[in-house]
């Protein structure tokens, strides 16, 4: 059985100038893929990370000018939570009061310290306390102090109709455990307790359904170490849960197969190769707009029709 780390979590945008200046410059984060929508070339697809785009500290966004806002619902992702270092909360509690972002007070989830707040176009994000991460890779080049900055994802909140058919495929397909239960929510992580590894299920029968929009989380992305892997998981999705998973995708940094999981969100398995670098160096990411080599000769019309963000 394989243990599988979230790869990245991609979200829905309104304004993408709006989005790459909150992830920046309020975040501290790193832009280090600028590309489009590879089904849709008239969007951008932004990439946020770490210093090198590692799988597990992205943070994705499809940014549509016009976009409604989403309403959230059963059959979506609640919340993404981002991970920093421990006492740094206080920090980040006084930055969000200076720039005028929309928070909570700070409360405790499953014995840590955990801020949670929304993005301009309305995504439920959190900041949660992590012990010992103050050496794990973060962008040293942003504009918060690195000994606070965002160190990736911590979790995810899944919001479903029942927690059991959703945990099956956690715990069955990519290696997570049921770990506690706080009110509703129960949560679920993996040995070892890895970064990026933590699923908590909020079941919820007979909520609303979400309206997708600006703020909804499109799809959560799980790792997979090669193709091999992202096989061996698309088959026991096929074989034991009568799944129907999409053919394999190339999206240039990663293959991607694609399912709705039974509580009917939409998850990615996502390989860790070839990565970000594939195409720019590490000192150059996120600097120029690249495109899969399918749209390079409708490079001059792509750029034309998409506005500028910096």
């Amino acid at each position: 059985m394989s243990a599988s780390a979230l790869h990245h979590v991609s979200i829905i945008a309104g304004n993408a100038r709006q989005n790459y200046q909150f992830y920046t410059d309020v975040l501290g984060m790193r832009l280090v893929k600028c590309t489009v929508n590879f089904e849709d070339p008239t969007a951008y697809h932004l990439y946020f990370g770490d210093e090198a785009g590692t799988p597990g500290s992205l943070v994705t966004f499809f940014p549509w000018e016009n976009i409604a806002p989403g309403r959230l619902g059963v059959g979506e992702v609640q919340e993404t939570v981002l991970r920093v270092p421990d006492e740094s909360l206080g920090f980040w509690m006084h930055r969000f009061l200076q720039k005028g972002v929309v928070h909570d007070s700070i409360e405790r989830r499953f014995g840590r310290s955990t801020l949670p707040f929304r993005d301009p176009h309305g995504t439920r994000l959190a900041l949660v306390s992590t012990p010992d991460i103050q050496h794990t890779p973060a962008f040293t080049g942003g504009k918060v102090p690195v000994e606070h900055a965002v160190r990736g994802l911590h979790s995810v909140s899944l919001l479903v109709e029942e927690e059991a058919p959703t945990a099956a495929i956690l715990t069955d397909v990519f290696g997570y455990q049921r770990i506690s239960t706080e009110g509703s929510t129960s949560r679920y992580g993996l040995a070892g307790d890895p970064a990026a590894s933590i699923i908590d299920i909020r079941a919820v029968g007979g909520f609303l359904k979400p309206r997708p929009g600006g703020g909804s989380v499109h799809h959560i992305a799980f790792r997979a170490r090669d193709e091999a892997e992202q096989a061996a998981m698309t088959e026991k999705l096929e074989h034991k849960f009568g799944l129907q998973p999409t053919e394999v995708k190339d999206r240039k940094y990663f293959k991607s197969v694609y399912f709705r999981e039974p509580g009917h969100i939409l998850f990615e398995i996502a390989t860790d190769k070839p990565g970000m670098m594939v195409d720019e160096t590490e000192a150059g990411l996120g600097s120029a707009l690249m495109l899969p080599d399918g749209y390079e000769p409708m490079r001059e019309s792509i750029e034309a029709n998409l506005p500028a963000f910096r």
